[in-house]
C-alpha cells in the first residue's frame, strides 16, 4: 500500500493565503480560516503546497487499484483560482444529507466547490465543519 503524498508542512498559512488569486479568493480563504478555527478549535496547518487543514485522521483510500494510507485533514480547503475546494464536508452520511442546504456549490469526487463564500449559508457550513471534524479515525486502522 502506498503512503499518502500530501502531508502537513511548517509553511505559513497566512503567506500562502496572501498569494492566492484572485484577491477575493484570498479574502474568502482568510474568512474560512476564521470559521474553521472557531468550529474545530484547531490551528490551521498547510498540507502539501495548497491545502489548509484542521485536525487530522488516519485514512485508507477505498480505491482497489491504487490504495494509499496516511494522515489527512479532518476538514480543510484550498483557495484555487477557479473556486474554493472544501474537503471533508461530504465524507459522512450526515454531512452528505445536509450538503444540499449549503447553497450554490458543485461537487467533485472528494470535495465541494464554492465560487464565493457569500453564495452559501454560513450556518450550514459551520454545521458541516463540526460534523466533519467530529469524524473518528478510519476504522481500518490498526493501533
Amino acid at each position: 500500500m502506498a503512503e499518502a503524498k500530501t502531508r502537513p508542512t511548517d509553511a505559513f498559512v497566512d503567506a500562502f493565503l496572501d498569494a492566492a488569486q484572485p484577491p477575493q479568493r484570498a479574502a474568502d480563504g482568510r474568512r474560512l480560516v476564521e470559521i474553521m478555527r472557531e468550529e474545530t478549535g484547531e490551528a490551521p496547518v498547510l498540507w502539501g503546497p495548497s491545502i489548509v487543514g484542521f485536525g487530522s485522521f488516519h485514512s485508507v483510500s477505498p480505491s482497489k487499484t491504487s490504495r494509499t494510507e496516511g494522515e489527512w485533514p479532518k476538514v480543510g480547503f484550498s483557495p484555487r483560482k477557479s473556486a474554493l475546494s472544501l474537503y471533508g464536508l461530504k465524507d459522512s452520511a450526515e454531512g452528505a444529507a445536509l450538503l444540499p442546504r449549503l447553497g450554490s456549490y458543485t461537487e467533485g469526487a472528494g470535495c465541494v466547490y464554492v465560487k464565493r463564500l457569500e453564495q452559501i449559508d454560513e450556518a450550514v457550513l459551520r454545521q458541516l465543519i463540526r460534523i466533519a471534524h467530529a469524524r473518528p479515525d478510519d476504522p481500518a486502522r490498526d493501533d
